[in-house]
């Protein structure tokens, strides 16, 4: 049995440009597939959030239209509720890697708050993608990889990798209302090769041990790459 972190945001809110502020939290669909897929195999989850606040699940991902109608929403309810590392998360700044065989991050918008500046998780993903085990990022989380930069170089300079799209978040309706976008910031300020596929279909890219998807549906890609890479 492997044991996996899954890093997920503890932000309620995203701050626009604006100043104001943007209900979110983590993205139903991206914790709840993996979750069930890793655990349903045998595995072990721990759940770590910055400071270990309890994770905010972002309702806009729980409405049917986003669920993939009424039966989708309470499927992905149920796994969430059922998911007691979820009530009691670990802070990120206790997270080692070396007490896991592989790292997940989810996304929703949270991480554009929190992880996109938090040491830990800064700390935390250089030391995974140096050591070799799985390192599955999806949709917005990638911002965590902001946090990696020192003196401006960040360890993932170079890779390839994908995420939620600018043309993802123009049909979110947030494009010109966030302070960044996460494309643009990926390619300028941590220097990654990004690539895309169509929008809103699943789409995955791995080079060496790190393994990104584009968007919420890229989520149980990953987690099927992720189980092939612990056995």
């Amino acid at each position: 049995m492997a044991k996996l972190l899954f890093v997920v945001t503890g932000a309620t809110y995203l701050t626009l440009k604006d100043g104001t502020r943007y209900a979110t939290g983590y993205w139903a669909e991206e914790f709840a597939n993996p979750y069930k897929a890793i655990t349903e195999a045998g595995h072990a989850v721990v759940v770590a959030t910055p400071n270990g606040v309890t994770p905010n699940v972002d309702m806009m991902s729980l409405r049917p239209e986003m669920a993939g109608g009424v039966q989708g929403a309470l499927d992905l309810e149920a796994i969430i509720r059922s998911a007691e590392t979820m009530r009691r998360p670990i802070r990120l700044s206790d997270a080692r890697l070396e007490d896991y065989d592989a790292v997940y991050l989810p996304g929703g918008h949270g991480p554009m708050q929190d992880l996109w500046q938090d040491a830990d998780a800064g700390r935390l993903l250089t030391a995974a993608l140096a050591s070799g085990k799985p390192l599955a990022i999806v949709c917005h989380a990638p911002a965590a990889m902001l946090a990696t930069r020192i003196h401006g170089e960040s360890p993932f300079k170079g890779y390839r990798v994908t995420g939620f799209t600018n043309d993802e978040e123009e049909g979110v309706g947030l494009a010109s209302r966030t302070q960044w976008l996460l494309e643009d910031e990926l390619k300028e300020k941590v220097g990654v090769e990004f690539s895309r596929g169509a929008i809103w279909e699943p789409y995955m890219v791995e080079d060496r041990n790190l393994i990104t998807g584009q968007n919420p549906h890229s989520a149980a890609v990953l987690a099927e790459r992720l189980l092939k890479a612990l056995k």
